[in-house]
């Protein structure tokens, strides 16, 4: 395997491309998710202020991660020599990830929950270190700032259109998880803005979901395939 670039964890945005780039962009996230995993498991938190917390981060985990396989693994693997293999670990990941918080939205009541829920940030936490530490670096590496910044603006329009609920079905990689994950995207952001709208209100909001989610396959597929 080719030795690791050095971490992005520890740069400033100069180093970085600059405040856009896509290793800032992905740096914010990852700040963002530790932080409300810690708030979530603070022990000093008002009633119902934990499934909040929870609600935001499995949103910005899935949305995320969407986008990073859409447009940032495509791209490892063309500039990278360990670039297959490093993507396929991240993606195993992911994966992990997705059928944990599957089973932890299943079953709200379940005694094993907050048990579950430490196991899910646990991997969270370690999928962050696999990507500052060993893959957003070879993309420092290979490209300039002006391109990292123009991967930036591409993975923030995917993360747009990317679905933010758990589905372990879709596949990790594009163009099908485009095809199959962008049109869940419409229904999952429908719940996350009105959980408690009607159910006439809610069907309203589902039609026009799906029908701009046919776009929003089309901004998917073609970030992948211009910088895959």
């Amino acid at each position: 395997m080719t030795a690791p670039a050095v971490s992005i964890s520890g740069l400033d945005a100069d180093a970085l491309g600059g405040d856009d780039s896509i290793l800032m962009r992905q740096r914010r996230d990852h700040a963002r998710l530790d932080a409300m995993m810690n708030r979530h498991l603070s022990e000093d938190l008002p009633p119902g202020e934990p499934d909040a917390v929870w609600s935001d981060i499995v949103q910005l985990v899935f949305s995320h991660a969407f986008a990073e396989e859409t447009v940032l693994w495509p791209l490892l693997r063309r500039i990278a020599p360990d670039g297959e293999e490093l993507t396929r670990r991240v993606e195993e990941e992911h994966q992990a990830i997705n059928e944990l918080i599957a089973r932890i939205e299943r079953s709200p009541d379940d005694p094993r929950r907050a048990e579950w829920i430490r196991q899910a940030f646990a991997l969270i936490r370690q999928d962050i270190r696999d990507e500052e530490d060993e893959l957003l670096p070879r993309l420092r590496t290979a490209f300039g700032d002006r391109k990292l910044r123009r991967v930036g603006a591409a993975w923030e329009a995917v993360r747009a259109t990317a679905p933010t609920r758990p589905h372990p079905g879709v596949p990790r990689r594009p163009p099908w998880n485009a095809v199959r994950g962008v049109p869940l995207s419409a229904f999952d952001r429908l719940r996350d803005l009105a959980p408690g709208g009607g159910p006439a209100a809610r069907r309203a909001s589902l039609a026009a979901g799906a029908l701009a989610a046919g776009g929003a396959v089309v901004v998917a597929v073609r970030a992948a395939r211009r910088h895959g």
